[in-house]
């Protein structure tokens, strides 16, 4: 196609000579971009007030080359040397992880560079909140982003140590992912030595008509079939990748958004499925943590799987997830006047003093602080 590149052609082009912009948003970017690339935004690329240099070739990415084929051929009527990347930062990232096995490495950031920040911490959780006893069998639920890919290798190190017997099977849920979105968490896995176990489901097309929260329907939907395979391969546990920041997060979100206290349980028994566990092994590691021991082998995951933001050139959530880069920057405002607002956040909901709250529930129902004041 005119006015195309490929990966292939890009590697044998002299960095001087181009110049690599990725369109994406922020949050896309700073998730993971091609080496070398400058970040400029698609509406500031758009802007009528942005100067490029007309000396050096434009190439154009965008996650998987729809979108950044329209911005190319606009630069082009625009008089520059403009080029689209053909694939996107998905082809980049296919053929960076193409054939890579980086099991021994991963492994061994894991014991040593990254023991205190995160072995530790995954450790303490999982004996203080007694996630892990003898005879579980665990399902590892694997979306294919950083968080659930660390957990699994941090579960299989807890299980090379032997100090309690118990089996992981490592679950990937396909609700109808693109080739390009499956084949990066084949590749993932593969390399770091993850045998994951997938089963197919039509959540994507269930949900694509659905006007009102359908992410929220979609992450219901795909939490109750990981339950069922679970339940059908014979596991009582199933571990999510939520981690430290999750859980202040969600806290604060409760608060803001849904005017109540709660917090993100590290584990909970299903409502639905008898016999079965939710587990948050990661429940006390930090997240810069998680993204320093990312960028520190080198690994590159997928930011979100939905095939229906394959053209879009960022795929946060319309609610959900613009509420949470609310709260994120809220905390990160917080932090700057007080270093400690994150860790006081998560021991706001270890010390409650229920004499000095108005009411709260419980299983039995509602308790209203005035029904034994006089007592």
């Amino acid at each position: 196609m005119e006015n195309e590149i490929t990966i292939q052609t890009l590697s044998t082009l002299s960095e001087a000579d181009y110049l690599l912009i990725d369109i994406r948003d922020t949050y896309a970017f700073d998730y993971g971009h091609i080496d070398g690339a400058m970040h400029i935004p698609q509406p500031e690329l758009e802007s009528p007030a942005i100067t490029l240099p007309k000396d050096k070739k434009l190439i154009i990415y965008c996650k998987s080359g729809i979108i950044s084929r329209k911005i190319t051929d606009d630069l082009c009527q625009k008089g520059y040397d403009a080029y689209n990347l053909a694939g996107g930062y998905y082809a980049w990232l296919s053929e960076k992880l193409s054939d890579r096995q980086i099991t021994e490495k991963v492994e061994q950031s894991i014991r040593k560079k990254f023991h205190r920040a995160i072995f530790s911490k995954f450790a303490k959780a999982v004996k203080i909140y007694q996630l892990v006893n003898p005879g579980d069998k665990i399902a590892v639920c694997i979306s294919g982003g950083k968080d659930s890919m660390l957990m699994a290798k941090l579960l299989q190190e807890l299980q090379s140590h032997r100090k309690v017997p118990f089996e992981l099977t490592f679950l990937v849920m396909d609700p109808g992912y693109s080739p390009e979105n499956r084949s990066v968490i084949e590749r993932n896995a593969a390399s770091m030595s993850i045998p994951i176990t997938v089963f197919e489901t039509n959540i994507f097309d269930s949900v694509y008509h659905v006007k009102n929260n359908p992410c929220y329907l979609c992450a219901r939907m795909r939490r109750g079939h990981l339950y069922n395979k679970a339940k059908e391969l014979g596991c009582n546990k199933i571990a999510l990748g939520h981690h430290f920041d999750d859980v202040i997060e969600t806290i604060l979100m409760g608060m803001i958004y849904g005017g109540q206290v709660q917090t993100m349980m590290p584990k909970l028994h299903s409502a639905n499925f008898e016999g079965i566990e939710l587990i948050r092994p990661m429940y006390l590691v930090r997240e810069a943590d998680i993204k320093h021991w990312r960028d520190y082998n080198d690994l590159h995951f997928i930011q979100c799987a939905c095939k229906f933001t394959d053209t879009c050139t960022t795929c946060t959530p319309s609610n959900t997830g613009s509420k949470r880069q609310e709260i994120k920057e809220l905390i990160a405002a917080l932090k700057k006047g007080n270093p400690q607002i994150e860790y006081n956040i998560f021991r706001s909901v270890e010390n409650i003093n229920l004499n000095t709250i108005i009411s709260y529930k419980d299983k039995s129902g509602i308790h209203h602080f005035l029904d034994d004041y006089d007592a």
